[in-house]
């Protein structure tokens, strides 16, 4: 498999309706009877290392999120060094305690083998993989239904600032 997918799959056409909603998110809708199916992918603005609330961002790029009642948002970044999480959102010293945390239990100055992007490159992996690639939040009367303190993170593990994607995928009525 090379990046992507397999060749098959990516000369495949989608099976449901294309539409450009903003700029840098893609949206396919499909719906059936009361259900429906939304997904956007979406470019996050490029972010310092560390751990940053991503909710409103979200919010703001996937306008059809009002529309659901009640359903269920999975939240997928297409990247290997970064994560997303969901944890507190009011207090700051919480992402910044969170980055010392994980520099503690994968530490930069290791020997890893694997380092060619630079000494953050097999720390970065390793995180991705302690935190995941994923979050599933639930829908409920147009917005995801956090509690009173909680957002969703994306936590950056490389040094240099970059854009990043995620593929948020609604089901719904």
């Amino acid at each position: 498999m090379g990046r992507g997918g397999d060749k098959e799959r990516r000369g495949r056409a989608p099976t449901h309706r294309l539409t450009r909603a903003r700029a840098h998110t893609e949206t396919h809708t499909h719906t059936h009877s009361d259900s429906m199916w939304i997904q956007n992918s979406i470019t996050l603005r490029a972010r310092s290392r560390g751990c940053h609330v991503i909710t409103d961002e979200l919010r703001a790029n996937l306008p059809e999120l009002k529309d659901v009642s009640v359903g269920i948002a999975h939240i997928f970044i297409q990247h290997t060094s970064a994560a997303l999480t969901c944890n507190e959102s009011w207090d700051p010293d919480v992402r910044e305690d969170m980055e010392t945390v994980l520099n503690r239990v994968v530490p930069e100055d290791a020997k890893y083998r694997h380092d060619s992007e630079g000494k953050d490159d097999m720390p970065a992996h390793a995180k991705c993989s302690l935190l995941g690639s994923s979050v599933t939040v639930p829908i409920s009367r147009g917005d995801f239904s956090l509690g009173t303190w909680q957002g969703i993170w994306l936590a950056e593990f490389r040094d240099r600032a970059r854009s990043r994607t995620v593929v948020v995928t609604i089901h719904g009525e």
